[in-house]
């Protein structure tokens, strides 16, 4: 089955650069068509916008996982959260009559946009492989289908349950604990594809998983360096954040391939005086444009320049910081002398003045965030490079303290929260210990599978069921062809969604589709109106409650749809699934016995802004083998792309949230009505022969020698480092071979696709 990813367009494919600032008035429009598009109700529309992310009785946004904000704004919100919403608030319907004119055959030749485009799902239906269309199916027998595969499995780890990041938390230990009571850590996530990486190296270097700091230190740090990160699209209220820091005086140093929207100057909606006035604010003081992988060679350059003044200059250093909190300081300090600036220029695509630019404004600042992305993530290299971060903070004692510290941008509403929860193949010992007691099951100790070897798995016919709660696995995952043939293996495939996508028509033998409430509405259970709660990109734990009444009376919530598959599996299991759901106080108080920093979950989660899960790195307490905060000293890796090769990244564009995409456009970048495009260097398009806005093929080369090939995409000139290129996921996923991950955190390489590009024969 050939992958369809993209909308249908309507009008001439438009390329003109984009010179405004970053939201503003551009953004009020393109939300005023955008809801007028999709039909939002008039009173339904703004009464959801003044309930987003408003504290103890407003929903939490679905989209990003940027903090709220600490001085309680009543419209702390953000273009693409209000397109998000309003998706999902559609008056558009998907039931049986639907289901009924439509085949899955007819279906899979349809667009992800159409298919999404169509409404919410109304009622769980199942595939009939005689007539190939979905047809109806009783929630009862829904569970029952599931309980009885399950339980019919040779092996537990047969099963794999598949986690997005919208999942609340109460639903995710609910998820975690069906999943290990079965028998299995069979349990990937979203985030394996987009922050393990961050995970595993901050884990090593600091012994937490997280970032250290909160809203609060980006409001008093000096300095803030942006690594990788496309705010104004995929963190847009990180603006409001940037404007108020360039206000203050602090420096703001974007690192990026390309310079985003967010990297130049913004008008925050809600600051009625500067909408009115038209009046921008700039959101950085220094932009650098790394090649593709080269960040870590321009964080090693900064490290080195900083340990060169320190010969001259003690205080360039916080040697008593490093002498009493950390170790491997030497071992650094000695692979830095010995990393020549040739080779920090060549590796990193930047000059040694550039280097030595963003390496003053770290100097010259008393407190420094350094914040990231996927841009650093999705590289082989992944891991050493947020080391390499840690490092850089080290250096100057920037943890520990108001105002600085590590800060990775977390990209899904609670991608966080699934793994503090227990979204995690590869648990702790000591998690393990705590869900024993607490919940009384005896779970597996052997790691399971994550995202990438999932697919492997149920592509060799190991895997027999998937089960997905919430997103669109089919699209997300690298390798789209072998992903969709790996589903269509399974003995049944289950995805629990609010509306139709590519994953319910790549599906397996027998595929589920169980509907579920979405955050903006309101969760009936016995005991009333039901909350769940959130993890921000910053450990704040806080309620969100649905204002508005369910799209259908046939809607489930996820942890009710939970509970349902739950004990149809195990028939016999002692734990209380029923009870859970009457009133999800009840899951709180479990969750407050089995997870750390979860004590007192339901008073203090009710508090104003709910609570902050300790982080002992904070406090200077690293849960590391040494226990202090281990330097790393890893070599540099060689991202120079090969002669006649370029090194592509895939990203989002501007009018789309994960695999959602709203539209063709893609505003900050100056694209009308195309998605199937590459950017380039011009100097690369003229040395290829390649014409602006002209037809190219695209072939990329696998690490096992095997090809991929996209034909007939459109070149961009643009402003991109030489030997760069990139284009839009899900689009180009095709690209990224399965097997092309990083050996250091199984992510695949996303963002450093090898590929030579020729103009269309």
């Amino acid at each position: 089955m050939e992958p369809r990813v993209g909308p249908d367009l309507q009008g001439k494919a438009e390329f003109r650069p984009y010179h405004h600032p970053a939201a503003g008035w551009g953004a009020a429009k393109s939300v005023s068509r955008f809801m007028a598009r999709e039909g939002a109700l008039p009173v339904d529309g703004p009464r959801a916008i003044m309930k987003m992310n408003h504290e103890r009785t407003g929903f939490d946004c679905p989209g990003c996982a940027w903090p709220d904000d600490t001085k309680g704004l009543h419209l702390d919100i953000c273009e693409n959260g209000i397109k998000h919403v309003t998706w999902e608030m559609t008056r558009k319907r998907v039931g049986r009559e639907f289901f009924s004119t439509h085949s899955v055959t007819e279906l899979a030749g349809w667009t992800d946009y159409d298919l999404e485009d169509q409404g919410r799902l109304t009622e769980p239906m199942t595939y009939d492989p005689d007539t190939d269309h979905y047809v109806p199916i009783s929630w009862k027998d829904a569970f029952d289908l599931v309980g009885r595969t399950l339980r019919e499995l040779d092996d537990p780890n047969r099963a794999s349950f598949y986690t997005s990041g919208r999942l609340g938390n109460e639903a995710t230990f609910l998820y975690q604990l069906m999943a290990r009571e079965l028998g299995t850590n069979n349990l990937p996530d979203c985030s394996n594809m987009c922050h393990e990486a961050s995970g595993r190296a901050l884990q090593a270097s600091l012994g937490t998983g997280k970032g250290t700091v909160d809203l609060k230190d980006w409001e008093t740090a000096d300095a803030l360096f942006i690594f990788g990160v496309n705010a104004a699209s995929n963190a847009p209220r990180m603006l409001t954040a940037l404007a108020e820091a360039h206000k203050r005086g602090a420096q703001i140093v974007h690192v990026n391939p390309l310079v985003e929207a967010a990297a130049t100057r913004t008008i925050i909606p809600h600051d009625f005086k500067d909408m009115a006035t038209f009046h921008a604010t700039k959101t950085s003081t220094l932009n650098l444009q790394p090649r593709i992988g080269g960040d870590m060679a321009l964080l090693r350059g900064m490290a080195k320049a900083v340990l060169e003044r320190s010969v001259t200059d003690p205080k360039a250093l916080d040697q008593e910081f490093i002498d009493r909190h950390a170790t491997g300081f030497e071992e650094y300090r000695a692979l830095c002398e010995a990393t020549p600036w040739e080779v920090i220029e060549r590796q990193s695509g930047l000059s040694r003045d550039d280097v030595l630019k963003a390496t003053r404004v770290y100097e010259e600042a008393d407190r420094s965030i350094v914040s990231w992305c996927l841009g650093l993530t999705q590289h082989e290299h992944g891991v050493d490079t947020v080391r390499e971060i840690v490092n850089l903070l080290l250096l100057r004692g920037n943890l520990g303290r108001e105002g600085a510290g590590p800060s990775p941008v977390r990209g899904h509403s609670n991608v966080q929260g699934n793994r503090t929860c227990g979204i995690d193949h590869r648990p702790t010992e000591e998690f393990l210990d705590r869900l024993a007691e607490a919940c009384g099951i005896d779970p597996p100790r052997a790691h399971g599978l994550d995202t990438v070897h999932t697919i492997k798995a149920m592509h060799s016919g190991d895997v027999k069921v998937f089960v997905g709660m919430g997103g669109n696995f089919a699209l997300a995952a690298p390798d789209t062809p072998y992903t969709y043939a790996a589903l269509e293996r399974c003995e049944l495939t289950v995805q629990v969604s609010t509306k139709l996508n590519r994953s319910h028509v790549v599906h397996g033998r027998r595929a589920l589709i169980l509907p579920c409430l979405g955050r903006t509405e309101k969760d009936h259970q016995r005991k009333g109106i039901q909350s769940t709660s959130v993890e921000d990109s910053m450990s704040m734990v806080h309620l969100s409650i649905g204002m508005k009444r369910p799209a259908s009376p046939h809607l489930l919530s996820e942890p009710a749809i939970i509970a349902g598959m739950a004990r149809a599996a195990l028939p016999d299991s002692k734990t209380p699934w029923e009870w859970y759901i009457e009133d999800y106080d009840r899951i709180r108080d479990t969750m407050a016995k089995a997870l750390d920093g979860f004590e007192d979950f339901n008073r203090r989660v009710r508090l104003p802004l709910g609570f902050r899960i300790k982080q002992p790195a904070r406090e200077l307490v690293f849960l590391t083998p040494s226990g202090r905060a281990e330097f790393s000293a890893a070599a540099l890796p060689d991202v120079i792309p090969a002669s006649d090769t370029l090194a592509l990244g895939t990203m989002r564009s501007h009018d789309q949230w994960n695999t959602t995409i709203y539209s063709g456009n893609d505003r900050y970048r100056g694209i009308k009505n195309l998605r199937t495009l590459v950017f380039m260097n011009r100097a690369d398009m003229r040395e290829r022969g390649i014409a602006d806005m002209s037809p190219v093929d695209i072939m990329s080369v696998a690490k096992d020698g095997s090809r991929r090939h996209l034909d007939g995409y459109l070149a961009v000139p643009y402003d991109i480092p030489r030997g760069c290129a990139a284009g839009y996921m899900p689009e180009m996923n095709v690209l990224c071979a399965l097997g092309d991950y990083s050996t250091q955190s199984d992510q695949p390489i996303m963002k450093h696709v090898k590929v030579t590009i020729r103009p269309s024969s």
